[in-house]
C-alpha cells in the first residue's frame, strides 16, 4: 500500500488507500478475509424473534460483531451513505476498519457505488492518536440518482408479479427464477461486483448475482445476506443465506443459472441444459459443503433444515425408491409440458437404487414417451440426483 507523509507542528498525517475485495468467476485473484467469531456472543441470550428481527432491521453481519465494532460498522456505514468525508472513526485498527468495513457491504447491497476507502492516520511522535475515513466511489452522486431509479424500476417489475400471498418458500423461489431468466452470466460484465450489473444490465458474475438476491428478497421481507467463499477449484464466489420459516438455508444463484453452467459446463448431455438448475435453492450445510467453501467475514450459522428444500417442496425428493412416486412426477410434470424433470435422493443408497431401477434395468422406458428408444439423462452423484429429458 503507498503511502505519503508530512510532518507538520509534531504530528505525522499518513493517507492510504485498501480496495475493497472482489468476488467474481473464474481465475480471477481474489483477497480472502479471515473468518473470526469476534464478539458474536450477546452478554444476555436474545430471544429468536428478536435475532431474527434484529437480523432484518441492521444486517446480519452487524448482528455478529461486538458493541465496540458495532459502533464503527455505523460509522462507516454513515459516512458511506451521507458521502462523508474525513470522518473521525472510533478505533485505529486498520484491520478492524478493513474487517468492519467488508461487514457494511456485505450487509448492504444498495450501497452499490462505492469501490473503497482512504483513511488518514494522524501521529504524535510513534503515538497514532487517530484516523479520519473517507469512502470511495465509483460514481458521482448524480449518477448514482440516476442508476437507483432505474434499480427501483425493476424492482418494483420483478416484485408486481409475485403472488400476493406468497410465503418465504415461494418468494425465494419466485425471485431466484426471475434472476435466472433475466440475467446472463458474463465475466466482462460492467459492474459485476455490484447490482448495476444485473438490474440495469442484465448481465453478471456471482457477486452481482448474490447481492441482486439479496436486495430483492430484502424488499420482499425474507431475511438474505451475502456469503463468501470459494468453490470447486479454488475460485472465489459468492452466494446467499436466507432464512424461510424460521430455518436457514443456502442459496446460490449464479449456479442455479443455465448460462453459467455453460460456461462452467455442467455435464449435460449434448446441447442440453435446463433453463434452471434447482439443485442451489434452499440447501442445508451438508449438501452446500458438497460443492462449497466458506470464507465469510463472520460467522454463519449451521443450517441443516430439508423443509424448504426445492425438491421436498415441490415433491421430487425420495428418502426411499417407490415407482409410484417416479410415475406420479413423469406423469405430472408430461401434463404441464415440462422439458425436464430432475429426481433428487436423500442419500447415496437410494440414488443408486434409483439408478440401478431406471438406468440399469431400464424400467425409465415406463415412463418416458421415447419413440425412437432413445433417453437424454444426466446423473450427478454428488448431488444424488438425476435429470430425464421429456
Amino acid at each position: 500500500m503507498k503511502r505519503t507523509g508530512l510532518l507538520l507542528t509534531g504530528m505525522v498525517i499518513v493517507t492510504g488507500c485498501l480496495a475493497y475485495a472482489c468476488w467474481t468467476l473464474p481465475h480471477q485473484e481474489q483477497e480472502s478475509y479471515r473468518q473470526e467469531d469476534v464478539g458474536a456472543q450477546q452478554e444476555k441470550q436474545e430471544p429468536a424473534e428478536q435475532v431474527i428481527q434484529r437480523e432484518k432491521e441492521e444486517g446480519y453481519a452487524y448482528g455478529k460483531l461486538s458493541k465496540q465494532e458495532q459502533e464503527l460498522y455505523l460509522e462507516i456505514r454513515d459516512a458511506l451513505v451521507q458521502f462523508q468525508e474525513d470522518v473521525r472513526l472510533s478505533s485505529c485498527d486498520k484491520e478492524e476498519i478493513s474487517h468492519v468495513f467488508q461487514c457494511v457491504l456485505n450487509d448492504h447491497p444498495e450501497i452499490f457505488y462505492v469501490e473503497g476507502y482512504n483513511y488518514t492516520e494522524y501521529t504524535l511522535g510513534d503515538i497514532l492518536k487517530k484516523i479520519t475515513f473517507s469512502g470511495s466511489y465509483r460514481f458521482n452522486q448524480t449518477e448514482i440518482a440516476e442508476k437507483q431509479k432505474l434499480i427501483d424500476n425493476y424492482v418494483n417489475q420483478c416484485l408486481a408479479g409475485m403472488p400476493e400471498d406468497a410465503d418465504d418458500y415461494t418468494k425465494v423461489k419466485y425471485i431466484y427464477e426471475y434472476l435466472i431468466h433475466c440475467t446472463e452470466y458474463d465475466a466482462e460484465a460492467e459492474d459485476n461486483q455490484n447490482i448495476c450489473s444485473v438490474f440495469i444490465e442484465g448481465r453478471s458474475v456471482c457477486q452481482g448475482y448474490a447481492k441482486a438476491t439479496q436486495y430483492l428478497l430484502n424488499e420482499a421481507g425474507v431475511f438474505a445476506t451475502l456469503v463468501l467463499g470459494r468453490v470447486v477449484g479454488g475460485e472465489g464466489h459468492a452466494w446467499n443465506l436466507v432464512q424461510v420459516d424460521g430455518q436457514y438455508y443456502y442459496v446460490d444463484t449464479t449456479w442455479g443459472d443455465a448460462s453459467y453452467q455453460a460456461v462452467g459446463g455442467a455435464g449435460y448431455p449434448g446441447e442440453k441444459i435446463p433453463t434452471i438448475n434447482y439443485d442451489y435453492l434452499c440447501v442445508p450445510t451438508e449438501q452446500m459443503n458438497l460443492t462449497h467453501t466458506l470464507d465469510n467475514v463472520v460467522e454463519l450459522p449451521e443450517c441443516s433444515s430439508m423443509d424448504a428444500n426445492y425438491y421436498v417442496r415441490e415433491g421430487f425428493f425420495f428418502t426411499e425408491w417407490q415407482e409410484e412416486q417416479a410415475e406420479k412426477i413423469f406423469r405430472e410434470e408430461y401434463e404441464k409440458g415440462s422439458a425436464y424433470v430432475t429426481l433428487k435422493c436423500a442419500n447415496d443408497e437410494v440414488y443408486r437404487q434409483m439408478q440401478e431401477a431406471l438406468i440399469e434395468r431400464q424400467e425409465v422406458f415406463r415412463y418416458l414417451d421415447c419413440p425412437d428408444g432413445v433417453v437424454s439423462y444426466s446423473d450427478n452423484a454428488e448431488q444424488y440426483s438425476m435429470s430425464f429429458w421429456l
